[in-house]
């Protein structure tokens, strides 16, 4: 089907259901240890902004340590994200579907509470816990020729490409990202950080942020291309993985099949011939699936 090896990471079977459970731990753990080295009482809390996901492993992790968590997340996050922060002991906050509503209600939550921001993809904690995707990859996978990863704010795709490049230069970095909000391919097109100031809907909810400030230089110093993928690919490329591989992904996760399918990826060189794919994350609404019923085709 796609012509080449496909290998697959599937962070969906994660405690919380996604690959952001690296980045949180890491950043409450050093958070810890900080505060134990130099003497200092915990913080009162931690804060964060997340459409889910982030939310979800941050507010375990601040659970484990028996810090109070408050996590910002838009109106329109899954129903099954929300209910998941709270059953982990967080304080759900919500807020308008947009960069500068979610940054803006954390911020007023940190002065509130007294509490310490933890960046779901620009703090470097966050982004290095999720470069350890890249070292086990190169473990398992050492054949490995390329890794394609789904982009959002850019953590994971910024903390894989670190790891990558420094320990094997050779193999390609590509992130993927729905037309949609195509932020990455613009800021990587334009040479300049570009986010999306009116993202429109994607079905793939986990991306629909933009890359900032921490990750841009990173993308665009050591990813080799940025692919998009329209919203047909990606319900194809997730339905392709329930139907054959048995894994319930959610669409942010099929993003990066539906790039090495698309015929965008045909022009990368047939020598890439070991491919390994991120699935991201499993935390699927499932009473949002009407669009399974407008899907002509399914995964043929």
């Amino acid at each position: 089907m796609a012509g080449r090896k496909l290998l697959f990471k599937c962070e969906l079977l994660q405690k919380t259901g996604s690959f952001k459970i690296r980045g949180a731990l890491n950043a409450v753990r050093s958070l810890v240890e900080e505060r134990q080295r130099t003497g200092r009482e915990l913080p009162r809390a931690v804060v964060t902004h997340s459409s889910g996901n982030h939310g979800q492993a941050l507010a375990c992790a601040a659970q484990a340590e028996g810090i109070p968590a408050y996590i910002v997340v838009p109106r329109t996050a899954p129903q099954c994200k929300q209910d998941a922060i709270r059953a982990y002991g967080a304080t759900l906050v919500p807020c308008e579907p947009s960069d500068k509503s979610r940054a803006e209600t954390a911020s007023t939550v940190v002065q509130e509470t007294g509490g310490v921001l933890v960046h779901p993809n620009q703090e470097p904690a966050v982004i290095a816990g999720q470069g350890t995707i890249a070292l086990e990859v190169l473990e398992q996978a050492p054949q490995v020729n390329a890794v394609v990863v789904p982009v959002g704010g850019g953590g994971m795709v910024a903390g894989i490409a670190v790891a990558i490049k420094a320990l094997r230069p050779d193999v390609k970095v590509f992130a993927a990202e729905p037309s949609n909000v195509d932020d990455c391919y613009q800021s990587k097109l334009r040479g300049e950080l570009t986010p999306n100031l009116h993202p429109r809907d994607t079905i793939a909810d986990a991306v629909k942020t933009s890359i900032g400030p921490n990750t841009w230089p990173i993308i665009r110093d050591l990813v080799d291309d940025v692919l998009t993928v329209s919203e047909e690919e990606i319900k194809r490329a997730t339905w392709l993985v329930w139907e054959r591989m048995k894994l319930l992904i959610e669409p942010t996760a099929g993003v990066g099949l539906a790039a090495v399918l698309s015929e965008q990826f045909q022009a990368v060189p047939r020598d890439v011939q070991n491919v390994c794919i991120v699935l991201c994350g499993g935390n699927v609404d499932l009473r949002s699936l009407t669009w399974l019923t407008e899907l002509s085709g399914k995964a043929e």
